[in-house]
């Protein structure tokens, strides 16, 4: 086993983990908080992006689908939400350069459309169709054949995990509220990649033909690995899952304690009527 040291793939982390230290700069610069949470948040993306492009899990997923799988959940089950989690605001609006913010922000039908995709709606469907037609013997197997069609299947499943978490974790707020439809949501989301997990475990026959003759080189058959991917993927969705209910209930339980506590100040300070 040996490591994946594609220069084009430890630019691009350079560049983001770069770009990410800039942003934490200019916001301490300008007295905005960045706690040491949210910057943990996004080092554990990225070091989940390094585990899943350059140490032997990228070597081994040319063999098997079960670490090809381990792949994309590492980049975009894992790594997105928490990538997402470290640059919430304000470290969202410092992340690009100034031009280029600018640039975005006057792409008004780039702005009408990224509003409609990130509705739960909107995300989840969009979720669902990409996922699954990745998923098709004929686009899967041109992933595994031709490196550009790979790079851009793993940053398509990077964006629909960004834009399933982006109403649950709203990265434009400085703070994040605890509304219990966000653990529906996110139920939803998962329901989709379960789906498909659960078809790999029931198949009877591997689904894609690049892996019969090369996983019996590691001493498994196609199946037998092509089941554990499957297992993989419904493992992660029921552990997101609880995290997702136990997080937003949780989260949940402090707006409302909150909001008692500033109903209860706000009472204690209003004037008395007079009888």
């Amino acid at each position: 086993m040996s490591l994946s040291l594609d220069p084009g793939v430890l630019t691009f982390i350079a560049v983001g983990v770069g770009l990410y230290v800039r942003a934490v700069r200019i916001c301490r610069g300008r007295n905005l908080e960045v706690t040491g949470l949210q910057q943990a948040a996004f080092y554990a993306g990225a070091a989940l992006w390094v585990v899943a492009l350059v140490s032997p899990v990228d070597t081994l997923a040319e063999d098997l689908l079960s670490f090809h799988m381990a792949q994309h959940l590492l980049l975009a089950e894992l790594g997105a939400p928490l990538i997402l989690t470290g640059i919430r605001a304000p470290v969202i609006f410092f992340y690009l350069p100034r031009p280029a913010m600018v640039a975005l922000a006057r792409r008004k039908t780039l702005r009408r459309v990224m509003r409609k995709l990130t509705t739960p709606l909107g995300a989840i469907a969009t979720y669902a169709i990409v996922l699954y037609a990745w998923h098709f013997a004929p686009m899967f197997e041109a992933a595994l054949h031709h490196p550009l069609v790979h790079a851009l299947q793993h940053q398509s499943f990077f964006f629909i995990s960004i834009l399933v978490w982006i109403p649950a974790l709203e990265p434009t707020r400085r703070r994040l509220r605890g509304e219990l439809w966000k653990a529906g949501h996110i139920f939803g989301a998962r329901m989709v990649g379960m789906f498909l997990g659960m078809a790999f475990i029931a198949m009877r026959s591997p689904a894609y033909s690049w892996y019969v003759g090369r996983t019996e080189q590691h001493g498994i058959k196609p199946l037998a690995d092509q089941q554990i991917a499957g297992g993989l993927m419904l493992g992660l969705d029921v552990a997101i899952i609880l995290f997702a209910v136990a997080f937003f209930f949780y989260r949940s339980g402090q707006d409302h304690d909150r909001a008692e506590a500033e109903a209860a100040s706000y009472g204690s300070t209003s004037p008395r009527r007079i009888a």
